[in-house]
């Protein structure tokens, strides 16, 4: 990992720094992208890493604002993204920043954001999760048929697959059948799993759920059966007892035990490992 992977118009931003400082903030980046989805902790601390370097570098703060909200600190997050969009002037980030109101435990602001005017200037993928966030807050404030209706748009009706069209299938089934409307959220999430060609929602599992489906996991190890118990076998004529001698009963011979010598070797690798 070099930094070279990092895409273009960030490598851009980064002109503005000197190449070694660029160079070490550029693999910090690359870092964060790749860790974001399945180790957002460590993400997050090569975010912190690229911050310190270069915070007046609007990528390198939109790149802590996610790994922040990554990890839930969505106090962070939106304190990120406000940086981020003082830099650009651009509003992709609203529809996020929206999402960290609602993390935040204010999903009424989050509404009030779905109704300003930044949203108009979003491009459609934007405007879908915009309303994904609304519908969410709606369903935080209790406003469960109001979420159904949130999400009922041309975007959701269209035939054609788009990158954001199995998340909002989801969103979809998922407020209905909230409202207990469970045949048409089955069929919601059957078309949400049509369209889901990336893996990215469990709407298999929920629709397995919805028809009482169980899955049997068949790596799992059977469970041995019950052993009958052996028939009362007749007594043995008495025999003499065996008596041990006091000295192999009482006492350890003398000398250090045979555990000694692995304990060492332990140790010794240990100190290899700390390079002592």
């Amino acid at each position: 990992m070099t930094g070279a992977e990092i895409d273009k118009s960030v490598r851009q931003e980064l002109m503005s720094l000197p190449k070694t400082l660029a160079d070490d903030v550029a693999k910090n980046l690359v870092m964060v992208a790749k860790l974001l989805d399945d180790e957002p902790e460590r993400a997050y601390e090569y975010s912190r890493v690229a911050l310190r370097l270069a915070s007046r570098v609007a990528a390198v703060r939109e790149a802590a604002g996610f790994a922040s909200y990554g990890v839930a600190k969505y106090a962070e997050a939106l304190a990120e993204f406000r940086a981020a969009r003082r830099m650009t002037g651009t509003v992709d980030l609203w529809p996020v920043m929206a999402d960290c109101e609602r993390g935040m435990g204010r999903p009424e602001r989050a509404l009030a954001m779905a109704g300003e005017p930044e949203v108009q200037k979003l491009d459609r993928a934007g405007q879908v999760e915009m309303r994904l966030v609304a519908a969410g807050a709606r369903r935080d404030m209790g406003q469960a048929d109001a979420a159904v209706v949130t999400l009922q748009s041309p975007e959701l009706a269209s035939q054609s697959v788009q990158p954001w069209t199995a998340r909002l299938r989801y969103a979809y089934a998922d407020a209905l059948l909230a409202v207990g409307r469970e045949d048409e959220a089955r069929e919601w999430f059957a078309k949400a799993l049509e369209a889901d060609q990336g893996g990215t929602t469990d709407a298999s599992d929920r629709l397995a759920e919805l028809d009482g489906v169980e899955f049997v996991d068949a790596l799992a190890p059977e469970e041995p059966e019950d052993e009958p118990e052996p028939e009362n076998e007749p007594e043995a004529e008495d025999e003499p007892e065996l008596v041990e001698d006091e000295s192999d009963v009482e006492g350890e011979p003398a000398g250090e035990p045979e555990a000694s010598a692995e304990s060492g070797d332990l140790k010794k690798e240990a100190d290899a490992g700390d390079g002592r």
